[in-house]
């Protein structure tokens, strides 16, 4: 695949620290982790066993990751507790989304089951969530095997933080950390 020249992810790169305090799942480290630090590892926001990531790698903007803190790499492991949450999760991030990107459809997929469900992370399901506009797949991707990215992912971040932060029941706890909801 050829690269588009995105300067941007030179703050990925660079940043301060890495994930050099992360042992073993990155996904459990960040779930438990130093919530003053989600702003700098693109944690969006928080329910009590779940959380939203930005994708350090998207598709399209806006692509975050619905994640429960359980880690289980197989769906049956979750409890109801969990899915319930994680579901509860999801369609805030749809309608954060709706509200800070107006995107006109949405692609939705679990990875789970390890390395041939194609994700990094092999032992800790997520759902990703992709933004879709009309006409967003152009002939880079089909033809050039190149996919091109239109916005910074940390101005993609501020965009949804906002948007979570606008919606019922939110609890703002400052740009840096994610935005909380407790559910019933």
């Amino acid at each position: 695949m050829d690269h588009v020249f995105a300067p941007w992810r030179i703050e990925w790169v660079e940043r301060e620290g890495g994930n050099d305090d992360v042992e073993g799942c990155v996904f459990c480290a960040f779930a438990g982790g130093n919530r003053d630090r989600d702003r700098k590892r693109r944690v969006v926001a928080r329910s009590p066993r779940s959380f939203v990531l930005l994708n350090n790698y998207p598709y399209n903007p806006g692509h975050v990751m619905v994640i429960p803190e359980t880690h289980a790499g197989d769906y049956r492991d979750l409890d109801d507790d969990a899915l319930l949450d994680h579901a509860r999760l999801k369609q805030r991030t749809f309608d954060a989304l709706d509200d800070g990107m107006g995107p006109d459809a949405y692609n939705a997929g679990l990875n789970l089951g390890g390395k041939a469900a194609g994700g990094s992370i092999e032992e800790h399901l997520h759902t990703h969530v992709v933004p879709r506009w009309e006409g967003d797949t152009n002939f880079m991707p089909v033809v050039a095997d190149t996919s091109v990215i239109v916005e910074a992912v940390a101005d993609t971040y501020d965009r949804l933080h906002e948007a979570f932060a606008a919606q019922a029941g939110a609890e703002f706890r400052g740009e840096d950390r994610a935005v909380e909801f407790e559910f019933e």
